[in-house]
């Protein structure tokens, strides 16, 4: 995949060696033994223990993490993710013009181990993700080595294409289609669910592949071999192949993601038709 040279996005905070998030005062981090300490003297005191915390530090409490900052410029890996996100705003931002909408792009959060979100504690063992409660795609770059390791799954395009993936989440967002799921799957059995949320995550295969459509055609970045390397990706991450590598048999009725052949699918239909309305799932007889 030819990337380097090309633009980088601002969309990229660098929490790595954040410890994980937690309290913060005026941008300081507070170690578990400083919080206890405040916790006590505010059952002594009847004080709130944010007040203290504030008074201990000299500065006022808040349990909001501020912005952190960009990556360094010499870091190769964050310069690859800042590209590719780079590529899913020009991407999409003409995309949503062209229909009359305004693309807000994610940020992206470089993290290790864990990190707080608007959905919860961010975990590197549940791989990258997307939150939709703060627009926020979360990335350990470690996620790459256990593609390696654990998948076989090399180079660079097959990791440009987990970023794509997640973005097309975020498309899902903007456009309404992620509320509209979260809102039906109340009144949905598990299986329902399911099913549902296949549809969901195939249709980001989809919204990936659209990304590589475009991003090609603008800056010529596909090599040889790019295009095999993010379907070996889709295929290796199917619900299939996972529950046969896992436990040695396949589920389809708790099937989330899609099978191997389904995610390989619908990511070549994005790239090869290069048009939104290629990836409709919903409405898909056959996925």
């Amino acid at each position: 995949m030819k990337w380097e040279g090309n633009r980088q996005s601002d969309n990229v905070e660098d929490r790595r060696g954040a410890g994980g998030g937690g309290f913060r005062i005026g941008g300081k981090g507070l170690s578990f033994g400083t919080i206890i300490i405040a916790l006590i003297g505010s059952m002594i005191f009847g004080v709130n223990p944010l007040t203290l915390l504030g008074m201990m530090d000299g500065g006022t409490a808040s349990t909001q993490q501020g912005p952190a900052p960009a990556p360094p410029a010499s870091d190769r890996e964050a310069a690859f993710v800042s590209t590719v996100l780079a590529d899913t705003e020009d991407t999409w931002t003409p995309i949503f013009a062209e229909k009359g909408g305004n693309y807000v792009p994610p940020k992206l959060v470089l993290f290790s181990s864990r990190t707080p979100t608007a959905c919860g504690t961010g975990q590197s063992a549940s791989g990258p993700f997307y939150c939709p409660a703060d627009q926020k795609v979360y990335i350990d770059l470690d996620f790459y080595k256990v593609m390696q390791q654990r998948f076989n799954i090399n180079g660079d395009f097959a990791q440009a294409y987990v970023i794509a993936h997640e973005v097309g989440h975020h498309v899902q967002h903007l456009t309404g289609i992620a509320g509209k799921f979260e809102e039906a799957r109340r009144s949905m059995t598990e299986a329902q669910a399911n099913a549902v949320s296949v549809r969901m995550e195939l249709q980001a295969d989809c919204f990936a592949g659209i990304w590589a459509n475009h991003a090609d055609r603008a800056r010529s970045i596909l090599e040889q071999g790019d295009v095999d390397e993010a379907l070996a990706a889709a295929t290796a991450i199917g619900d299939d192949a996972l529950q046969r590598r896992q436990q040695g048999h396949v589920v389809p009725d708790s099937f989330t993601h899609g099978t191997s052949e389904q995610r390989a699918r619908w990511f070549k239909r994005g790239i090869e038709s290069g048009t939104v309305e290629a990836c409709d799932t919903f409405n898909a007889r056959q996925l």
